[in-house]
């Protein structure tokens, strides 16, 4: 580049990574942002406006009018190819977020369109530029730590959760996904310490605790350099998130904490072996309590910056381009990494197609169950299957295979393909499958996507009936008038955004359902069961409690009935609700007709011998701390868990009256109160031993 020449650099790609670029180009004062490309134009937005970037594009190609000189290319990895070679061949040179592509192959046709051009290609391996791992090297190479016997790489991580909808995010994609996004890193490291890699043995585990959609979440690997042996540990389960490097050494032990920015030694000491130990362990602990503050202080004021490895690289890059020097990290770095992971990254791909791949029914099922591994999911398909009719099931990760008569699609409920692939065929679907905790991703995904989903692919392939299980939390818990019979026609919830996520996303599903009916696309029942009770649900407090650090504050003085219904009392009503006729987007509420109060739930369960802490709180107390926490999320400007309106909601809706289920399906309880709780909570001691109440 010519040295008094202003650098304009287009961004391609306006994801997570992006603002580090960007906040690390406006720090160089011969660089000039002249775009941003993004096929979301609502992100690239977001990004100009962040950065004052002039343009976005809708395309790299669509960019060329803004005349770069150098293109970052900031996309997921299976696109990084293609797009590097369009900007070598506009004349731009170019730097490549990691992995620099998915296959040597790609990377050689990179390097040779670069050569060809005469540009210079460039690869952001952040982490070995990562200022406190360059302190660390410097150590290393003085000496520090004697001679190098071997190093390991911690590193946990997290992806945002899919919300659902058509376009499922990359990293869920494929099975190699997390090692190429994290894998990097640890070669990167490894070799920075011990040399040239000479061979990787990697493996990787569904650990079945995260994300399904990710699938391989745990990874580990054995790297054999030209001076030592490193490991590498990767998860996606593990939290506190680390990000750590481990160098092991003959007077003495190195940890770098990338997070924190900051390294801890532990050196020998002429004295005896526990006194090492607790000398070294006392030193260590108020050193790194100096660093982490003395950090901490360096962030608040702007010199430590976010993802500083990300920072410093971009800026090596562009002054070496500016002086005309070679890169820092030279294609050909990238080229070899890829070489490592390829072949592992196809055998991941191939064992996660594998791993989900589902097996030819022996009969062809016509029933589908969504939910198929929920509470109420679980005792639906044991009913079904002593009819011995054939199934489909609709369900997140593998299990045991359940027998011959069960067919399995596995995948996310909120992708509309997934959904798709397990109705069709179907003549009959239920539809049980919802989110039950998480953040708003997780419920805008498996409760409101995916009841959308599973409606338009009734619709689509001709569905003879849906039945789907909404919640009595739908109604209008603040409103209702006490002793006002609850039914069918009860009001809705007029402020479900209040109530909380769960209530907001089935009221919105229930809607999506009615609306299908209403334009004639479906035909639907649709069941409102109140509290789910049965075995299983043995830690569930009752309707009208706040479950809060493993105690239940029940509000008011407990006497208020909990609108309760056995297990097997609403599977009878499921199955009835697809054997007779009903008229097209009907509603049942289902409740059984005794009711218990709180107190009683609470006493069936200490009688059971269960250790349970329970306060009766008073309802004004609870207002009180509704009204403190909500001020408290308006000043920190996040949502929070308790607010008024939600306090005045807790109140669990009584009588209820269910005469629609009992003439139009013919529905009646055959499961009492007393038989319900007996089998829910068998007793085990007597009441002369209970724990008194707080």
């Amino acid at each position: 580049m010519e040295p008094n020449k202003l650098v304009r650099v287009g961004l391609v790609g306006a994801g997570d990574v992006s603002p580090h670029h960007a906040r690390a180009l406006r720090s160089l004062p011969y660089v000039e942002i002249v775009g941003a490309a993004d096929l979301d134009e609502t992100r690239a937005k977001a990004l100009a406006t962040q950065f004052a970037i002039p343009r976005v594009y809708p395309s790299l190609q669509a960019m060329a009018e803004a005349r770069p000189n150098v293109i970052h290319v900031l996309t997921p990895p299976a696109t990084h190819a293609a797009l590097a070679i369009e900007a070598l061949d506009m004349g731009c040179h170019v730097f490549v977020e990691k992995p620099m592509a998915e296959s040597a192959a790609d990377c050689d046709r990179m390097i040779q369109r670069a050569r060809e051009k005469d540009l210079v290609l460039s690869v952001n391996h952040s982490a070995r530029m990562d200022p406190i791992v360059l302190r660390a090297l410097h150590l290393l190479r003085s000496g520090s730590l004697g001679e190098i016997t071997g190093a390991d790489f911690f590193r946990s991580s997290h992806y945002p959760p899919y919300a659902g909808g058509p376009d499922m995010p990359p990293q869920f994609r494929n099975g190699s996904y997390p090692f190429q996004d994290m894998g990097v890193h640890g070669f990167c490291l490894l070799e920075a310490v011990l040399g040239p890699i000479q061979r990787a043995d990697v493996r990787y585990y569904p650990s079945g605790m995260g994300d399904p959609n990710l699938v391989f979440d745990e990874w580990r690997a054995l790297v054999e350099c030209a001076y030592g042996v490193g490991q590498m540990y990767i998860s996606w389960n593990v939290r506190p998130i680390q990000n750590e490097i481990v160098v092991h050494g003959t007077r003495g032990v190195m940890a770098v904490d990338c997070y924190l920015q900051a390294i801890a030694i532990r050196k020998t000491y002429p004295a005896p072996t526990p006194v090492q130990r607790i000398l070294g362990a006392g030193v260590n602990s108020l050193a790194m309590l100096w660093k982490v503050t003395a950090n901490t202080v360096r962030f608040a004021a702007g010199r430590l910056k976010p993802s500083p490895g990300i920072h410093v690289s971009v800026v090596r890059f562009h002054e070496a381009l500016h002086k005309g020097e070679p890169p820092p990290v030279p294609a050909e770095e990238g080229r070899r990494f890829i070489a490592l992971l390829e072949e592992v990254s196809q055998r991941a791909d191939s064992d996660k197609r594998r791993y989900l791949a589902e097996s030819e029914p022996a009969r062809q099922p016509r029933i589908l169950v969504t939910g198929a591994g929920g509470l109420l999911g679980r005792a639906l398909v044991r009913r079904l299957r002593e009819s011995g009719e054939p199934l489909r099931l609709l369900m997140r990760r593998p299990r045991t295979p359940p027998g011959d008569d069960i067919h399995i699609v596995y995948g996310d409920l909120g992708d509309p393909a997934v959904a798709d692939r397990a109705v069709a065929g179907m003549d009959l679907v239920y539809h049980l499958g919802a989110a039950m905790r998480g953040g708003p991703s997780e419920f805008a995904s498996g409760t409101v996507w995916g009841t959308r989903n599973i409606v338009q692919a009734c619709a689509r392939h001709g569905v003879r009936k849906l039945i789907y299980v909404s919640s009595m939390t739908v109604l209008d818990h603040a409103g209702h008038e006490p002793g006002v019979p609850v039914n069918e026609g009860s009001p809705c919830e007029p402020h479900a955004g209040l109530r909380g996520l769960y209530t907001q996303t089935k009221l919105d599903a229930e809607k999506i359902v009615r609306q299908a009916v209403g334009q004639g696309r479906i035909r639907a029942v649709i069941l409102r069961p109140g509290q789910v009770y049965g075995p299983g649900a043995e830690n569930v407090p009752p309707g009208g409690t706040v479950a809060i650090a493993g105690r239940w504050l029940v509000v008011g003085s407990g006497r208020r009935h909990v609108p309760l219904v056995y297990i097997e009392n609403v599977i009878d009503a499921l199955l009835l609700a697809a054997q007779t006729d009903q008229p097209n987007g009907a509603i049942f509420q289902l409740v059984d007709p005794e009711g218990m109060r709180q107190r009683d739930y609470v006493e069936w369960l200490r009688r059971s011998g269960r250790a349970v802490r329970v306060s009766y709180v008073p309802a004004w107390l609870l207002k009180c701390a509704g009204w403190g926490v909500a001020l408290l999320g308006k000043v920190l400007k996040r949502s929070v868990p308790l607010n008024p309106y939600r306090v005045k909601s807790i109140t669990p809706l009584w009588p209820c009256d269910c005469t629609a289920a009992q003439t139009q399906l013919g529905w009646k309880p055959r499961v009492s109160i007393q038989e319900g709780m007996t089998a829910t909570f068998p007793p085990a001691i007597s009441l002369s031993n209970r724990t008194p109440e707080n």
